[in-house]
């Protein structure tokens, strides 16, 4: 595996921890459930660790753009699809602008390197 993947690997296995551990905070219901309860700080603590070792070779602005944005799109679709959020036009342009947004830093970062 080339070495320029590995940082981009850590990132996108950083990505689905956090939505793991988004999930087991609704899954817990409101910590009354002792599984995704005990999972949420795991889920996040290897989350972090994994975006941790990801900067070491990637920039702070795109990793993270990148990290919180695609974290959160993964995330409203679970709400929808998983736990029967509704589906609102707001909601879809909100998502498209968040999606366009860590597009947008991630061509600038291409720019200046």
């Amino acid at each position: 595996m080339p070495d320029k993947l590995v940082p981009w690997i850590l990132l996108f296995a950083a990505i689905l921890l956090e939505v793991a551990g988004i999930t087991s905070m609704k899954l817990s219901r409101g910590f009354s459930e002792p599984v995704p309860s005990i999972a949420v700080p795991i889920f996040y603590v290897c989350s972090a660790a994994a975006v941790i070792l990801a900067l070491k070779r990637l920039d702070l602005s795109v990793t993270y753009a990148i990290w919180s944005g695609v974290g959160t799109a993964l995330a409203a679709m679970i709400g929808i699809a998983y736990f029967r959020e509704p589906l609102t036009l707001f909601k879809l342009a909100s998502l498209a602008l968040v999606i366009l947004g860590v597009v947008g830093l991630s061509l600038a970062a291409r720019q200046t390197n």
